[in-house]
């Protein structure tokens, strides 16, 4: 059975959009331990699932992109949440029926980890139904005073703290498992 981990950005605060996050992200600069982390969480990939605005936001950016991280993330089938698209580029596919479901089957599919980018009620819904196995999320070290809380409105879901790797420039990255 393959693993699902969605990764995520936050300020201090937890806030992972809007305005004020956007500037304070723009603030943090990656280095080679930002780097050294996503080779080490895509090294397994299969796959990633996207939801609509994520696949929208990577497809516009990452082709033009090079390296060894923009090499793996454009080689990798992408799998998005959409009732909208009908078209996709980007070696994307669009899940078919209700994406909870897809996603259930896509990890029963194989071996290998489906690496999920992005937030909102699609990492809610994915949640919810317990198939999320790791959630890393990725401190930068501002506080946006505004924008969307991650996993806003999911009903409470424990968690266990399983790694914490620092990255450099006040950067953290914590790894939760759900606790079942």
């Amino acid at each position: 059975m393959r693993k699902l981990i969605e990764y995520n950005h936050l300020s201090i605060d937890g806030r992972m959009s809007g305005d004020a996050w956007w500037a304070g992200q723009q603030t943090i600069v990656p280095n080679d331990n930002h780097f050294a982390y996503q080779r080490r969480l895509l090294s397994s990939a299969v796959g990633l699932v996207l939801g609509r605005v994520t696949y929208e936001g990577f497809a516009e950016t990452w082709p033009s992109m090079t390296g060894d991280v923009a090499d793996k993330i454009n080689s990798l089938p992408k799998h998005v949440a959409s009732t909208t698209l009908t078209e996709t580029t980007w070696n994307a596919e669009v899940l078919a029926g209700d994406p909870v479901d897809a996603v259930a089957q896509l990890k029963d599919a194989g071996d290998g980890t489906l690496v999920k980018y992005g937030n909102g009620p699609f990492s809610r819904a994915l949640v919810e139904a317990g198939l999320l196995d790791e959630l890393h999320l990725s401190i930068s070290p501002f506080v946006a005073g505004s924008g969307e809380s991650l996993l806003s409105g999911i009903r409470t879901t424990a968690m266990d703290l399983t790694e914490v790797t620092e990255l450099g420039n006040g950067t953290v990255v914590l790894t939760y498992t759900p606790n079942r």
